[in-house]
């Protein structure tokens, strides 16, 4: 097994008053040559926006990116003609692929929203552009991983252009989980949302992040009032 351990206070950090934004990996003005991706994962910004403001309209191509709200409401509108808003509790998915333009904005004025912001390389390029979303709550099971995101239309969840599979657990007693992967050569990146994980002999606490790889099943321990996402991503 190998791994690297992101903790949250080493994480590139901007705030230009409306939006607040760690970085798990490189971006826009943070640079760590060490810190670029883990394999597919390209981004993971853990954002909080001002209320009444947001993203305005802007580009992306040959992208997975996946936003999932922890507090609030975020309002997209895309070039597709989509016009949606997602809650806490729901998972949202654009295949960029040949070219869309979006905005995200916060829904409310007078309160912040945060959410996870995640870019997936995707294994075909140019395709045509797509959205979906869908709430997860209704899939939610105490002190069990559930699996949000996969490669498959037909499975649950959402799905996307690469051999990915996301879970989110929320637990509320001490709870050990045993993870098997889906596909040789894939790792894992564990981000704790809130509390406490142990991964082989390692504590994962707020906003900690482990990548893991080389490895065909994983052992993980979580304390009460825990909640997490679990990405499997290709190396490559």
């Amino acid at each position: 097994m190998k791994h690297v351990i992101h903790k949250a206070d080493t994480r590139g950090h901007a705030n230009n008053g409306w939006l607040d934004s760690y970085h798990t990996f490189s971006f826009a003005n943070y640079y760590h040559p060490e810190r670029m991706r883990f394999g597919v994962l390209r981004v993971l910004n853990d954002d909080r926006v001002a209320p009444g403001k947001g993203f305005d309209k802007h580009p992306h191509d040959n992208m997975e990116i996946i936003s999932i709200p922890l507090h609030g409401e975020l309002e997209h509108k895309d070039s597709m003609g989509n016009v949606a808003v997602i809650r806490e509790g729901d998972i949202q998915v654009m295949s960029a692929g040949s070219g869309i333009r979006h905005s995200e904005n916060n829904k409310n004025d007078s309160f912040d929203v945060s959410f996870l912001q995640i870019w997936i390389i995707p294994n075909q390029h140019r395709v045509a552009p797509r959205y979906d979303q869908l709430s997860f709550r209704e899939l939610e099971e105490e002190n069990q991983l559930i699996q949000i995101l996969s490669p498959s239309v037909e499975d649950q969840g959402v799905w996307i252009y690469q051999d990915a599979w996301f879970y989110w657990g929320s637990f509320n007693q001490t709870s050990t989980i045993n993870y098997r992967i889906h596909k040789e050569g894939n790792g894992v990146y564990l981000f704790v949302i809130k509390g406490s994980v142990i991964v082989h002999h390692e504590t994962l606490n707020d906003r900690d992040g482990m990548g893991i790889w080389d490895i065909e099943n994983l052992t993980l321990a979580y304390t009460p009032n825990t909640e997490v996402l679990l990405m499997e991503v290709p190396m490559r």
